[in-house]
C-alpha cells in the first residue's frame, strides 16, 4: 500500500514550494556515511545554504568525519562550539556525545542532556531545534539508519512548514529509518541518494531566482 501513495523523485522535485532553503539538516545512522559523503562532495562551492549534520557515532573514541568530510567536500566541514553562528554555505557536524541543536538566534548550542532514543546526538532534537528557528526556511532529509531517531523530527518540521525527505529504502544499507518516517506519513518526497544530491545541487539556483 505504501510503495503506491509514494511519489516519485521527479514529481516531488519539480512541484517543490517555490521558496528559498536558509538550512538543510541531515540524520543519518548505520550505513548513512557512505550516502553523506556522496552528497556533500556533490555539494557546489556556492551552495548558499547553511548544511547540518547529525550522525550516530560511539561518545568515546574520537570522530574522523570533519576530516573525511572536509576531504571530499567544497564547503568547509566543522564541528562548532557552543554559540557559534551559523552561517550559509557551511557544514556543521554534531560532536560525538553532544546533542547538536540551533537557538533561536541562529546559533549553535550542544547539550549533553540524556540520550534520545539511545542516541546522543539525536536527530530528532535537531531536526526539532531547527524547525522552530527556520520554519518553512527548513529542509530536513532523513537517511539510512537503523532504528527511529528522525520521525519525530521530520513530524516537527512538517508542522513549522518545513520540507522533508528520505533516502528511498531500498537504496539503504540499513532501511528502518526512512521506512519507518514513510510508514508514519512525515515524508514529502522519498529520494534515490543520486535524486537527493541533483535536487540539492539545484537549491542555490533556486534560491537566486527568488531572491
Amino acid at each position: 500500500m505504501m510503495r503506491a501513495h509514494r511519489p516519485t523523485a521527479k514529481r516531488q522535485t519539480a512541484s517543490a514550494p517555490a521558496r528559498a532553503f536558509e538550512m538543510v539538516a541531515l540524520g543519518a545512522s548505520a550505513g548513512g556515511i557512505d550516502v553523506l559523503t556522496g552528497l556533500l562532495a556533490a555539494l557546489p562551492k556556492d551552495f548558499i545554504a547553511a548544511v547540518m549534520i547529525v550522525v550516530h557515532l560511539p561518545p568515546d573514541p574520537p570522530s574522523y568525519l570533519v576530516q573525511s568530510f572536509n576531504h571530499r567536500c567544497a564547503l568547509p566541514v566543522i564541528e562548532p562550539d557552543a554559540g557559534e553562528q551559523i552561517l550559509a554555505g557551511r557544514v556543521y557536524v554534531a560532536p560525538p556525545g553532544y546533542h547538536l541543536l540551533v537557538e533561536s538566534d541562529r546559533t549553535v548550542a550542544l547539550s549533553t542532556e540524556a540520550a534520545v532514543r539511545f542516541s546522543r546526538p539525536s536527530i530528532d532534537v535537531m531536526f526539532e531545534s531547527a524547525a522552530w528557528t527556520y520554519r518553512e526556511r527548513l529542509l530536513a532529509i532523513l537517511l539510512s539508519g537503523a532504528n527511529e531517531d528522525g520521525v519525530r523530527g521530520l513530524e516537527a518540521v512538517r508542522a513549522m512548514g518545513g520540507l522533508t525527505w528520505a533516502q528511498e529504502p531500498e537504496t539503504a544499507s540499513s532501511p528502518e529509518m526512512p521506512r519507518a518516517a514513510i510508514e508514519r506519513g512525515v515524508v514529502d518526497a522519498v529520494l534515490t541518494p543520486s535524486s537527493i544530491a541533483e535536487s540539492l545541487i539545484g537549491l542555490p539556483a533556486f534560491i537566486d531566482q527568488q531572491a
